[in-house]
C-alpha cells in the first residue's frame, strides 16, 4: 500500500524541476510519516564522482543503517530522485523549531557532494534545483523557509554533523524569495542550440541517459570509446573537460559546451 508522501512528484515536476522515479517508490518507507513540518538538507559525503552514484545506497542503507536513507536525492545535473513516499532513516536525534521528530516530521533531500573544498562551488544548476525543489515543498505543507535546516543544525550534539557545506542563510534567503515570488525566474539550458552551426544542424542538449548520434559525436570529441550512450564514464569526462575550461562542471551538454567542444579537433 502506497505510503503517504505519494504528492512528492507532483510538486517538483510542477515547479519546473526534472524528476526521476526510483522503482517501487510509493511503497518504500521504514513506515508511514507523522505530519510532514520541514526539510532537513543533506549531503552524501561520498567519494564517488558522477551524478548520482549514491542513489543506491539511499534506496537500500548502510550496513549500521537501513534504507531508505532518504525520501529525496538530488543529482549533480538538478535530477531529484523519488525514493522513497515513506519515512526514511536521514535525521537521527535533534532539534529544530522545537521539533525532535526529523525522521518522523521532515523530508529530507540527500543531494550528490563529496563536502570537500575541491568539490565547492556547486554547479549552479544543482543549487538551483536545491532552491526551488525546497521551496516547493515548503510551498505545498504551507510553511516558511525557516523550516528548512542543513543537517548540522538540526543534529544533537550539536557538532554530531557538518552538511550540507554551503551557507544555510544564503540558502534559506533564496527558497523565501521564491516563496514570495521576488526571485529572478531560473536561466534554463535550451533544450537546443538556439541557432544552427554549419549545415543547419541544430544540436540537443545532453545529459546522462541520453543516446545516439550526438552522444558519438561528443565520445569522439572525448576521445571515448564510442558506443552512443552518455553513461557514467561520458559524463565524467564532460565534467573533467569543463572543469578544465573553468566552465560550470554539471555534466550537461549546452550550446556553450558545444561551442568549446567545436574547438577540439
Amino acid at each position: 500500500m502506497p505510503f503517504s508522501l505519494i504528492w512528492l512528484p507532483h510538486v517538483l515536476k510542477s515547479a519546473g524541476l526534472k524528476v526521476a522515479l526510483v522503482d517501487g517508490w510509493e511503497d518504500h518507507g521504514t513506515r508511514e510519516m507523522g505530519p510532514v513540518f520541514g526539510v532537513i538538507c543533506h549531503h552524501t559525503a561520498t567519494n564517488s564522482g558522477g551524478n548520482m552514484p549514491t542513489l543506491e545506497t539511499l534506496i537500500r542503507g548502510r550496513s549500521d543503517l537501513s534504507g531508505p536513507l532518504s525520501q529525496l536525492g538530488l543529482g549533480r545535473d538538478g535530477t531529484y530522485y523519488v525514493i522513497a513516499a515513506g519515512r526514511a532513516n536521514h535525521a537521527g536525534n535533534g532539534i529544530w523549531r522545537q521539533l525532535t521528530n526529523g525522521n518522523g516530521n521532515f523530508i529530507g533531500i540527500e543531494a550528490e557532494n563529496t563536502g570537500r573544498a575541491s568539490d565547492f562551488p556547486w554547479p549552479a544548476v544543482q543549487m538551483e534545483a536545491y532552491h526551488r525543489g525546497v521551496a516547493a515543498i515548503l510551498k505545498h505543507i504551507g510553511q516558511s523557509a525557516e523550516f528548512c535546516a542543513a543537517h548540522r543544525e538540526y543534529a544533537l550534539p550539536q557538532g554530531r554533523k557538518n552538511d550540507p557545506v554551503f551557507d544555510m542563510n544564503d540558502f534559506r534567503n533564496s527558497v523565501a524569495a521564491i516563496l514570495n515570488g521576488t526571485a529572478p525566474p531560473p536561466v534554463l539550458i535550451p533544450s537546443v542550440e538556439p541557432q544552427p552551426v554549419v549545415g543547419g544542424m541544430v544540436r540537443p542538449t545532453l545529459r546522462r541517459g541520453a543516446k545516439g548520434e550526438f552522444v558519438l559525436l561528443l565520445q569522439k570529441k572525448l576521445g571515448l570509446e564510442q558506443d552512443g550512450n552518455f553513461g557514467a564514464k561520458t559524463e565524467a569526462a564532460l565534467r573533467a573537460f569543463q572543469r578544465g575550461l573553468n566552465m560550470v562542471a554539471d555534466g550537461i551538454l549546452g550550446p556553450k559546451t558545444w561551442r568549446e567542444l567545436d574547438q577540439l579537433a
